[in-house]
């Protein structure tokens, strides 16, 4: 799944069987021109990066503990102490993949990364320009997408399925996607600083009722309010 990490919503999905490899959906994942994309470091695949580096499409990840590469140049190296977030390290890098029998080389920057609790990254990233700082930025915000799925898990019914065929799973899925994809909106468009299960809470609960949306994020007691207090035209059943 490919998210906005700047809006928190979903901008491609695919589902697939377990059995097959995550690193498969990258090739799938089209974007502009300088877009910036950041994933975990499961998805190493040299060859994409190569394509993408060649498109002008920047990455940032971690790096594998077991990863091979070589050493250019050291741009910056210092120390820091333990709660002190800073960059530690930041290199030039090679790695290498065989396409074809042919050995094409990748040129990376690999940044060692210190946070306030003391723990250490490293990543790779394919731009030149931005500071080692501002990757490690990145990163973090990559973290958005697991944001996304918490408030799919704690605000929408997935925790079983309604049907146990391939259609009704990806219905189920399809259909969580959209109604968090409108309740965002909704949240967004109401500026207000209710939390999103608050939304979702408020929505679910007058999903039939006759009620402007808007109004309701805004002023949750006027709103219900107005329509407590609203005379109806409807004949009632039963003589008085």
């Amino acid at each position: 799944m490919l998210i906005d990490a700047v809006q928190c919503v979903g901008k491609f999905m695919k589902i697939t069987a377990a059995k097959m490899h995550d690193k498969n959906f990258l090739s799938e994942i089209q974007v502009p021109q300088h877009s910036m994309l950041v994933f975990d470091k499961a998805y190493n695949y040299y060859k994409q990066f190569n394509e993408w580096t060649e498109k002008k499409i920047y990455f940032v990840t971690r790096q594998k503990s077991n990863a091979v590469y070589s050493v250019l140049k050291t741009i910056s190296e210092t120390t820091l102490p333990k709660k002190q977030a800073g960059v530690l390290k930041e290199e030039e890098i090679e790695v290498s993949y065989k396409k074809r029998k042919v050995l094409i080389i990748l040129r990376l920057r690999r940044i060692c990364y210190q946070d306030e609790k003391g723990r250490q990254y490293v990543f790779i990233c394919n731009n030149f320009i931005i500071t080692a700082s501002e990757i490690a930025l990145i990163y973090k915000k990559g973290w958005g997408i697991e944001l996304l799925f918490k408030k799919m898990k704690q605000n929408f019914q997935l925790h079983y399925f309604y049907g146990e065929n391939e259609n009704a799973i990806r219905t189920q899925v399809w259909c969580t996607l959209i109604a968090q994809l409108l309740l965002t909106v909704l949240q967004k468009k109401a500026a207000v600083k209710k939390a999103f299960s608050t939304v979702a809470t408020l929505v679910r609960i007058h999903l039939v009722s006759m009620l402007d949306v808007n109004e309701l994020l805004k002023n949750t007691s006027r709103a219900w309010m107005k329509v407590k207090n609203k005379k109806t035209n409807q004949t009632s059943l039963f003589p008085t």
